[in-house]
């Protein structure tokens, strides 16, 4: 059997996949910018002073602005702002780290309304989620905490934990880190650093200031503010820890920044298998490149098909979920009726058992097989779907079927239940039930590229659509596709994408940034 996993970055959202023998077993989905994790690292705009608090209010983003405090702003403040500056001045050539100067410690007696002004960008990190009805809480001391090191920018001293009790290692520790700290760089050096090589903290270190660097490259790249330039620990990673195991073959990213934290968290914990993390660089969505799509779209809603026109009714209810093994026309074959529900049964036992980490269905699971006569077949059932089970990380536990032929399930809850709405909601008509004819919709779609193109000026950019279109714009020798690069430069990209419905289109630009080309009428 062969395992892989899949990760597919979006701007908003990250999604992880793990397939077994090409098969979807596994899919789990978190919106990247959803909780504000503490760690992450944005660079705002400062919203609204609040001299009478000191403080100030700071847009990151969030539907809430956040809280900083005077206090909150870090010794360091000014030599921050003013190497921002020197970041933002320059959008080619990045003004090096090493060189920037430290300007004198900020006053602790000073005010918000002397230091910051409304619409100043600055460079925060959160240090406490929102709540209820509060907005993040923010420091502008910033910090990249490692397993055994922690990082402080423009800050010069070396810190030992003062868990460590044994002087001579203390002294160790304090003289190694300032051999290979980076300028301008402080460290705190954690509990779990005592008695480790110099080789260890040196690649740890080399990783900490990475991060800080890339973060200022994502600083001098972009102008969308508020930008989150750091996040604490990768999503990726953070989905990738409850589902990795050292038997998988490949690990597939489409993002570069993720697959270089997936491929040093790999490192880390099993060193050998740093080599299966591969970068995926086709133009093809990752998932439709996976047959991934296809397989999220089939295997969630309330009928779910399996082998050779069999199909399971899944209903979820406040107390249990309820499933219904339906033979559909296998009844019409020649064989008999018992081999006939023998077959469909042991065709649901794997496609539920799949089902159930799927979605991971928890509590009590109730599912209604076809009546089998032989006792032989039904204990044949519970134990296929015994088996099936096995590959299980929840808690479970199965009971043979019942004089009714029920199957009743109890399984773990591992996390909140994967639900995905695979109903699509028309894009032509917007619920009104009547549509544009569908022959214009590839001179609308062409009105579309000459705005962009003559317009807004963007030259480059992939047009994404339903794979029935994308086979029509493409078809031919002299197509659609050559006539609108013809007309318009060859930056001009057509793919067909599988999470699409018909006559349903969406742009991105040469970085994989979503343009939002709606008009107001379909928005409505």
């Amino acid at each position: 059997m062969t395992s892989e996993v899949v990760i597919d970055v979006q701007q908003k959202e990250i999604s992880i996949a793990l397939l077994e023998d090409k098969n979807l077993v596994e899919y789990q989905n978190e919106p990247r910018s959803a909780s504000f994790s503490v760690g992450n690292i944005y660079v705002a705009k400062v919203k609204k002073l609040m001299p009478g608090l000191n403080a100030c209010f700071v847009d990151v983003g969030y539907e809430r602005d956040a809280f900083l405090h005077y206090l909150d702003l870090g010794s360091q403040f000014n030599s921050y702002e003013k190497y921002l500056k020197q970041v933002q001045s320059d959008r080619k050539k990045l003004y090096p780290f090493a060189k920037a100067s430290r300007l004198p410690d900020l006053k602790k007696d000073g005010s918000v309304q002397t230091t910051l002004t409304v619409g100043q960008e600055v460079l925060v990190q959160i240090v406490k989620e929102p709540i209820s009805t509060k907005g993040p809480r923010l420091t502008g001391e910033l910090s990249f905490a490692g397993r055994f090191l922690v990082l402080i920018p423009f800050n010069d001293k070396v810190s030992v934990s003062s868990k460590i009790k044994s002087g001579e290692e203390r002294a160790r520790l304090k003289q190694l880190i300032h051999s290979i700290k980076p300028k301008n760089c402080g460290v705190i050096v954690r509990t779990v650093a005592e008695g480790k090589r110099v080789a260890e903290l040196d690649a740890e270190l080399k990783v900490l200031n990475k991060r800080w660097e890339t973060a200022i490259e994502k600083v001098q790249k972009t102008q969308k503010r508020p930008q989150l330039v750091f996040e604490e620990t990768g999503r990726a990673v953070a989905l990738l820890r409850d589902l990795f195991n050292p038997t998988y073959e490949n690990i597939y990213v489409n993002d570069n920044d993720v697959f270089k934290e997936v491929q040093h968290y790999v490192s880390l914990i099993a060193p050998e298998k740093a080599g299966i993390v591969k970068l995926y660089s086709g133009k093809t969505p990752i998932f439709d490149n996976f047959n991934i799509t296809k397989q999220i779209k089939s295997s969630f809603g309330k009928t779910v098909n399996y082998k050779h026109g069999a199909y399971l009714i899944i209903e979820h209810t406040e107390a249990l979920h309820v499933v219904d093994v339906n033979s559909g026309n296998r009844s019409r074959q020649v064989s008999g009726q018992e081999a006939n529900a023998l077959d469909v049964n042991l065709g649901a036992a794997d496609e539920l058992a799949r089902q159930l980490r799927l979605r991971d269905m928890g509590g009590i699971i109730v599912v209604d097989f076809i009546d089998m006569n032989l006792a032989e077949d039904r204990q044949m059932l519970y134990e296929r779907m015994c088996k099936n089970m096995q590959k299980d990380r929840a808690r479970h536990n199965i009971l043979p079927l019942s004089k009714f032929g029920l199957m009743q399930i109890t399984r773990q809850r591992v996390r909140p239940a994967m639900d995905v709405n695979v109903e699509e909601t028309c894009p032509t008509c917007f619920g009104k039930g009547k549509i544009k004819s569908s022959i214009l919709f590839t001179d609308q779609l062409e009105s579309k590229i000459d705005r962009l193109v003559n317009k807004i000026g963007i030259r480059k950019f992939y047009l994404h659509v339903h794979p029935y279109v994308a086979a029509y714009i493409n078809q031919g020798v002299v197509s659609l596709k050559r006539k609108w690069q013809l007309k318009y430069g060859f930056g001009v990209h057509v793919l067909s994408s599988q999470k699409l419905a018909f006559l349903q289109y969406e742009f991105y630009d040469a970085d994989k940034q979503f343009i939002d080309m709606k008009e107001e009428i379909e928005t409505k």
